[in-house]
């Protein structure tokens, strides 16, 4: 079936975004109760427990998860280890402005990736609606005033985020070209994450021990970071990454990275509602742009 931009597949790929701001904001809220390594893999570590019971058969020894152990380990590395950690780590160390500008260049690595990797052709109306979409999320991040935009100044840090995109956009790319998973384990959601989740686990807390091996790492364990490990292990991870998964196979990796741009303008929402920042008339013309870079990249 070829890829087509329907409803079903729209709201499939507009809940990640969501959920994702979801995780931004709430990152940031108990940042300063853990250090950003360590707070994704613990993340993933109470989502790893919290599916297991699910599809524990997808680890036995005799599973076919194991002859194909390459491919999960890249899906897991791009996906729960790298960009997550990259992400993090870019929010470490350069500002929120740069590292959202950075990573709202996600649909002009889909087309590069799909084009270099995949061989696949850009349109003139894909480049369009990564010019839109783009500008839709410039628009969020200058609050309106462009020339807000002269201000920024690169740091190594941007560099984080940009590694992170492109791992986000070869990761929705690999998701579209199944290869070598076994059917089985790719019709069962919960199975194909737990495969994704295990090794991205360790890849994480790889990450994690490099953290405290460089004296860089703290936690404080207290009510509020329990309550916010529960929503980014339940929500962008459990649920966020099928759901995208399944929104990828029906529209193409192309038209899912315009929808990973509403990610800026729902952190800008959610960001409003729980620290006081009313909505202004900026965010609704970033959303008619980023929606316009969707459908224009997306027709026929």
């Amino acid at each position: 079936m070829h890829p087509k931009l329907t409803p079903t597949a729209a709201l499939l790929l507009t809940l990640p975004p969501l959920l994702w701001a979801g995780n931004a904001v709430v990152g940031r809220m108990v940042s300063n109760l853990v250090s950003p390594m360590t707070l994704n893999f613990l993340r993933w570590l109470l989502a790893f427990a919290l599916l297991l019971p699910l599809a524990s058969p997808v680890l036995r020894p005799n599973s076919l998860l194991w002859p194909n152990w390459r491919r999960f380990a890249l899906l897991g590395l791009f996906s729960v280890g790298g960009y997550n950690a990259l992400l993090y780590l870019a929010l470490n160390t350069s500002t929120p402005l740069n590292v959202t500008l950075v990573g709202s260049s996600m649909p002009v690595w889909m087309l590069l990736i799909g084009r270099l990797f995949f061989g696949v052709a850009i349109s003139r109306r894909q480049l369009l609606g990564a010019a839109l979409s783009i500008t839709g999320v410039m628009l969020v991040l200058c609050r309106g005033q462009f020339e807000l935009l002269l201000q920024v100044r690169l740091v190594p840090g941007d560099l984080y985020m940009l590694m992170a995109s492109a791992a986000w956009a070869y990761y929705s790319w690999m998701l579209a070209h199944p290869t070598t998973e076994p059917p089985a384990i790719r019709a069962d959601w919960s199975a194909f994450l737990l495969a994704q989740m295990a090794f991205g686990l360790a890849w994480s807390g790889l990450f994690a021990g490099g953290e405290w091996a460089l004296d860089k790492a703290h936690i404080q364990w207290s009510w509020p970071l329990a309550a916010g490990l529960a929503f980014i292990a339940i929500g962008p991870a459990l649920l966020a990454y099928p759901v995208w998964g399944a929104g990828v196979r029906r529209a193409g990796p192309a038209a899912a990275g315009f929808f990973a741009n509403l990610t800026p303008l729902f952190t800008a929402l959610l960001s409003g509602a729980f620290l006081g920042e009313i909505p202004r008339l900026y965010h609704v013309l970033a959303f008619a742009l980023i929606l316009g870079g969707i459908v224009v990249s997306s027709r026929r």
